[in-house]
C-alpha cells in the first residue's frame, strides 16, 4: 500500500478530461490537494466539483502549458492556494493525425510547444519550490509512440513523446540536487474520450493486439503515476515504466491467438 499524498500540493496539467483527469481524481483520493489545469474552463470547473463531492480537494486554473507566463501564473495560483509545489504531473499532450507529406511546419512547432515544450516549462516553473521544499516528484505522461513504437499520422506526437524522455533523463540530474525525482509513465491503448470516439471495430482490433486482452483504463496509469509521486518511489528517477498490457511485446500479428 502507498504512502498517502494527505496534504501533498499537486499540479496536474491537461486534466480536464482522459489520463490527466483520472490522475487527479486519484491523487485527490489520495489525500492531495490538487491544482487541475487545462484550457477548458467549464471541464475544469465540473472536475472541481466531481471532486470536492467525493470528498477530496482541487481547485481549477486556466492554463496554456506551451506559454512561459500562463505556467508560471500556473504555479504562482498553486503556491497562494496549496502554499507550494510538492508534485507536478506534466500529462498535458495533444495527438492531431496527419501524414509528413501533409504536415505543415507550423502544426509540428504547435505539437512540440505543447507536448514537449510545456513538459520543460512546468519543470523549470517548480523547481524554486523543489529546492525551497527540499524534494518534489515530477511524473510525466510519455507514451509508448515514439519511444518504442510507430504509428503512421503521428511522427511529430512520436518526436515530441521521445524527447520528453530525453529531458528527463538529463533533468534528473539536475534535480537530485535537490532531492527531487522525476519518472515518466509510457501508456499503451486506453480507454479515453477519444479512444471511444474510434469505434467499436477499432476497439476489437485493437485489443486483439494486446496478450492481456483488454484496453487499458485511465486508472491503470493513474497507479502507475501514484506509485512515483510515493514515499517508496523516492530512490527512484529519470525511469520510464510502460503500462500497456503487453501491448509492445508481440513481434508479429498472430502470435497473441497462436500462443
Amino acid at each position: 500500500m502507498f504512502t498517502a499524498l494527505d496534504g501533498k500540493s499537486i499540479i496536474v496539467t491537461g486534466a480536464s478530461k482522459g489520463i490527466g483527469r483520472g490522475i487527479a481524481k486519484k491523487f485527490a483520493s489520495k489525500g492531495g490537494k490538487v491544482m487541475v489545469a487545462a484550457r477548458s474552463e467549464r471541464e475544469l470547473h465540473d472536475l472541481v466539483e466531481e471532486i470536492t463531492r467525493a470528498g477530496g480537494i482541487a481547485k481549477a486554473t486556466v492554463c496554456d502549458v506551451s506559454d512561459w507566463g500562463s505556467v508560471q501564473y500556473l504555479v504562482e495560483e498553486t503556491i497562494k492556494a496549496f502554499g507550494g509545489v510538492d508534485v507536478l504531473c506534466a500529462n498535458a499532450g495533444i495527438y492531431p493525425q496527419a501524414h509528413i507529406a501533409e504536415l505543415q511546419p507550423e502544426d509540428w512547432d504547435h505539437v512540440m510547444s505543447t507536448n514537449l515544450k510545456s513538459t520543460f516549462l512546468c519543470v523549470k516553473a517548480c523547481l524554486p519550490q523543489f529546492e525551497q521544499r527540499a524534494g518534489g516528484r515530477v511524473v510525466i505522461t510519455s507514451s509508448i509512440t515514439g519511444p518504442i513504437t510507430g504509428f503512421p499520422g503521428l511522427s511529430h506526437y512520436s518526436a515530441s513523446k521521445a524527447g520528453q524522455l530525453g529531458f528527463m533523463r538529463s533533468a534528473a540530474i539536475e534535480l537530485a540536487r535537490h532531492n527531487a525525482t522525476i519518472n515518466a509513465v509510457m501508456p499503451g491503448t486506453i480507454n479515453t474520450e477519444g479512444f471511444a470516439e474510434l469505434g467499436q471495430e477499432y476497439a476489437d482490433s485493437a485489443t486483439a493486439g494486446i496478450p492481456l486482452q483488454r484496453i487499458g483504463s485511465v486508472d491503470d496509469i493513474a497507479n502507475a503515476a501514484l506509485f512515483f509521486a510515493s514515499s517508496e518511489a523516492s530512490y527512484i528517477t529519470g525511469q520510464t515504466i510502460v503500462v500497456d498490457g503487453g501491448q509492445i511485446l508481440p513481434e508479429a500479428a498472430g502470435l497473441i491467438t497462436a500462443a
